[in-house]
């Protein structure tokens, strides 16, 4: 599922400069569209591998739209209120209403897979807590929620490349910390764990889309231009 974000796919600078006006133009196109319809609501999920340029992308995405129409949410640990609830239930309490974008990152689908991971929990609890994502998911585009899932992947060696660049330099150094690096002695159960997850849980309602995340260019166009490509499809069916 991952070796299609490993072969290294770049887009150089000028290139990038040159496609961003007209992309950006487009997405604030859309979204004011989504706004003035509200038949919808656009659900954004962020996960992936530490150090894939999750936060620079959805940082870029969200200068190029309306922020009064974006709502982003990131989840640390549960709350003592939350662990009193079910799972799912701080995640609903953020879900974007019709006409707005809303994109969360550690979502529901990040929990388990870390979980797992760190040998927290067995084989048949992961998989009974992806039955309840699948569910969750399936509920939420039922109600008509476009649901994009983006899953950011370095290989393990770009993991360790991008730690160490970050590390040495002073106003980036506190990014990586000493657990990163213990999570990266994990990384081949993180990873087989990862699979094994984005392959029950893609779904045609919900689809992960996995993001080469080595290259800054390459990574912020492919979510720009996926991005503007759901909303103008599903804006076409339901004009």
């Amino acid at each position: 599922m991952f070796e299609s974000a490993e072969l290294g796919h770049t887009i150089d600078r000028k290139t990038y400069k040159e496609i961003v006006p007209a992309l950006r133009a487009d997405l604030l196109d859309a979204q004011y569209d989504v706004g003035q319809l509200k038949a919808f609501s656009v659900l954004i999920l962020i996960n992936g591998v530490e150090g894939s340029g999750r936060g620079e992308t959805v940082n870029e995405l969200a200068g190029w739209l309306d922020p009064r129409h974006v709502l982003t949410y990131a989840f640390g640990d549960p709350s003592d209120e939350e662990y009193e609830r079910p799972y799912m239930w701080r995640f609903w309490r953020a879900l974007p209403p019709k006409g707005k974008i809303g994109i969360l990152f550690h979502n529901w689908n990040g929990g388990p897979i870390q979980a797992r991971a760190t040998k927290q929990i067995k084989l048949s609890e992961l998989n009974q807590q992806v039955g309840e994502i699948n569910r969750f998911e399936a509920m939420l585009a039922r109600e008509g929620t476009l649901i994009l899932k983006f899953w950011f992947h370095l290989s393990k060696d770009e993991q360790a490349q991008r730690f160490k660049l970050l590390a040495k330099d002073p106003s980036t150094r506190w990014r990586v910390t000493k657990a990163d690096w213990e999570n990266h002695k994990r990384y081949d159960k993180f990873r087989d764990v990862a699979e094994h997850v984005l392959r029950l849980t893609s779904t045609a309602h919900a689809p992960w889309i996995v993001v080469a995340g080595a290259d800054p260019c390459y990574r912020t166009i492919s979510v720009g231009r996926t991005v503007l490509e759901a909303l103008r499809k599903r804006l076409d069916i339901e004009a």
